[in-house]
């Protein structure tokens, strides 16, 4: 029995019929945790995300391969589809005061209409909100697409339709889009301290690569590194609204 797993449940006033919900599994699965059965990576980051604790405070045995990471790195997943939908609403909607998006197109953000609910309440109630996506009439989306092997129409079509999806943030207070011709190496997704960082890799679509999830400790952390280029890119993209 996982008694640190049952107690967590009891006091965030869950049952296994909840987190089976939030991590789409079945609650049979969630039996054998609480039974004593350690889950797959991905189910542990994502039942520690729900709970809001630790991995570590629900399965200490696994703590000295969680510790053995480097400092301000939390976890890493081997792709960006194997990351649990908890995680992602979880992340945006502990967000206290900024969120930040740089990617290409984030198409599967826009695509998300809870996500997108999330970010709106969180700029009513005074987050800052910056949205970074590619300029889809620029170079470096189309090599992208090319390097991704979708094709460069097909990536600066995905770039339009998230425009057009995002659109439903316009006019909110708090919310910013602007457009960048940047050659990324990452997709960042941020809030406040914490990080999801989408790697890029030549001949492979972003959803398939691995993303770190780093959190913000000091300036010399790994963090620091991807805030940094996110200033930068920033500072040189146009805004979408006063664009023709």
């Amino acid at each position: 029995m996982n008694d640190n797993l049952c107690y967590a449940l009891a006091t965030a006033r869950l049952n296994a019929t909840d987190v089976a919900a939030a991590l789409a599994v079945d609650p049979k699965t969630v039996s054998r945790w609480l039974q004593g059965r350690i889950p797959y990576p991905r189910h542990r980051w994502a039942v520690a995300d729900l709970l809001h604790v630790d991995e570590a405070d629900l399965w200490p045995e696994i703590a000295p391969r969680h510790q053995a990471l480097a400092d301000g790195v939390q976890a890493i997943y081997p792709h960006r589809w194997a990351i649990p939908q908890p995680v992602w609403r979880n992340l945006f909607n502990g967000a206290n005061e900024e969120i930040g998006i740089l990617a290409y197109s984030a198409l599967f953000l826009a695509e998300d209409r809870g996500l997108l609910d999330i970010i709106t309440t969180r700029a009513q109630v005074g987050v800052e909100v910056r949205i970074l996506l590619g300029d889809p009439e620029g170079p470096e989306v189309a090599t992208r697409g090319a390097d991704e092997g979708i094709g460069a129409t097909v990536m600066a079509a995905r770039v339009k339709n998230a425009l057009t999806l995002y659109r439903t943030l316009h006019g909110v207070q708090g919310v910013k889009i602007r457009i960048h011709r940047t050659v990324l190496y990452n997709s960042i997704y941020r809030a406040d301290d914490q990080l999801l960082v989408n790697a890029h890799a030549y001949g492979t679509t972003a959803a398939n690569a691995p993303v770190i999830h780093l959190r913000h400790t000091d300036d010399r952390g790994p963090a620091a590194t991807y805030l940094t280029s996110f200033e930068h890119i920033w500072t040189t993209a146009v805004s979408y609204r006063h664009l023709p």
